[in-house]
């Protein structure tokens, strides 16, 4: 029950930083530009190195993190490719929905077959993945070939990036394994130098932030570092078979994020410039209805459990 709580503060989180990513992005920077960032500024995690019992991993468990860490750099660059290229609701609904699918295939594979839901999870986990798709989808959106392949693909590389984390998780220590993943992050992250417009952006006087915008950046950065960190938390408190219900449970991250946006455009009618309508009010209050079902379905089998 623990790793619920966890998750459900993790994906709040995870709904601020999406309010701060939406006013940085108002005038949006290279999606390389913003996952060298993300990734680099990562690598702070090191500071933690002396606190935690660190230590070297073998080979092969090193290579596991470090691979880890590069899939989900390429999964972060396929999302903010599509969100640059495509409307949001026609990529956040098709990676939604896919995400915790492939989790679940991937999991049942690797694991031969040993490692499955049951039917009451099953039967959380379906509107947890319905809420969580509804609430992003705007149905006067088509969703084109282009936008679903690129999301399916982001979708699989997320999906691939948790199970591999997961397993990160039952061979090291948790803060072990973190760190390395995250080392795998920065490595891959300063790859993108190679590109002509992230070192514009790294050497030249104009930035894609000004310093107003740079310095929420790097506070909204924070913000996901520890939404991140609770995350991976609970992943790795999570049983094996469960990986799914949490990729599924994102669907809270955009009831949150819809909530606080609601209550923002409100207060200050510019500040998002967030269209509220009965229609989508209903669609979202349907969603969430959705998500509320799926995750009271879940916390009662879990405490009966």
């Amino acid at each position: 029950m623990f790793w619920l709580i966890i998750i459900i503060l993790a994906y709040f989180l995870f709904a601020l930083v999406s309010l701060g990513d939406k006013y940085i992005l108002s005038g949006p920077p290279n999606p390389k530009i913003y996952v060298f960032y993300g990734g680099v500024l990562g690598i702070l995690v090191l500071v933690l190195i002396p606190f935690v019992g660190f230590f070297v991993p073998g080979i092969l468990q090193m290579i596991l993190c470090l691979l880890t860490g590069v899939i989900f750099v390429f999964a972060l660059l396929g999302l903010f490719s599509g969100l640059e290229r495509f409307e949001a609701s026609r990529i956040i609904p098709a990676v939604g929905g896919f995400l915790p699918l492939f989790s679940l295939a991937l999991i049942y594979l690797f694991s031969e077959g040993k490692e499955a839901l049951g039917l009451k999870e099953i039967l959380a986990f379906i509107p947890l993945v319905l809420g969580s798709v509804l609430v992003t989808y705007n149905p006067s959106k088509k969703v084109s070939f282009d936008s679903l392949r690129i999301s399916v693909i982001a979708a699989f590389l997320f999906a691939l990036s948790f199970v591999l984390t997961k397993y990160v998780y039952l061979i090291l220590p948790f803060w072990t394994g973190f760190i390395w993943i995250r080392i795998g992050v920065f490595m891959t992250a300063l790859l993108f130098i190679f590109f002509k417009e992230v070192r514009r952006e790294i050497f030249s006087g104009a930035s894609a932030f000004s310093k107003k915008t740079g310095i929420f950046f790097i506070l909204n950065q924070g913000v996901g570092a520890g939404a991140f960190i609770m995350q991976n938390w609970a992943i790795a408190l999570v049983g094996l078979a469960y990986l799914p219900i949490i990729n599924a449970l994102q669907g809270l991250q955009y009831a949150f994020l819809f909530v606080l946006a609601t209550l923002i455009s409100f207060r200050f009618p510019k500040a998002l410039e967030e269209k509220i309508s009965r229609k989508v009010i209903f669609q979202k209050l349907l969603a969430i209805l959705f998500i509320g079902f799926g995750l009271t379905f879940l916390a009662f089998n879990i405490t009966m459990g």
